[in-house]
């Protein structure tokens, strides 16, 4: 069975590879994709959650999320494209690790636990991402559109610190006394 990557799907909707504008437009679109899913997701993380703190911040991050997005649309206006986005298969397959975690039986500190390590691979695929485009951004001097994309990669990266401070600080510490 031959998978799909994010650049070979964009690239069927008739785009080549030729000028690092493209490869950005690539980007954008592939983490709009991602964070549509990750605005569904969220919530049912959140809920899953059994700490308050990871609870927290799963709703906090939802919010910043949904201003990620914005900041994606708002890319898009400047560059003088259209907002679209294809289906991200990266954040449908860490999302789906996110569910399985959602729906496994078993101790709910642990569980917690596993949703903060699956958390935490979906932001680290975001900072890869926000990261590159911001690169490519402004390589292309494109400032206006850099700063955007710097904005919501701060915002990841302090999701990711969030998550390990509740980790390290409540949740596993939790997990082992439910050994």
């Amino acid at each position: 069975m031959r998978v799909s990557s994010w650049f070979s799907k964009m690239l069927g909707m008739s785009m080549t590879l030729d000028n690092l504008d493209k490869l950005l437009i690539l980007q954008l679109r592939d983490l709009k994709s991602a964070e549509e899913q990750l605005i569904e997701a969220l919530p049912k993380m959140a809920e899953a959650a059994r700490s308050p703190e990871l609870r927290s911040a799963f709703q906090t991050h939802l919010l910043e999320t949904r201003q990620q997005k914005y900041r994606l649309e708002q890319a898009f206006r400047l560059l003088g494209q259209d907002c679209d986005s294809e289906k991200c298969e990266a954040m449908e397959g860490l999302i789906a690790e996110g569910q399985e975690v959602i729906d496994a039986e078993g101790d709910a500190d642990v569980k917690d636990a596993a949703l903060i390590a699956a958390a935490q691979r979906v932001e680290h695929y975001e900072i890869a991402g926000y990261g590159c485009a911001r690169t490519f951004a402004r390589r292309l001097g494109r400032e206006a559109v850099a700063s955007l994309l710097q904005e919501s990669l701060d915002e990841e990266a302090n999701a990711d610190k969030i998550l390990t401070h509740v980790a390290e600080s409540w949740v596993n510490a939790e997990a082992v006394r439910s050994s």
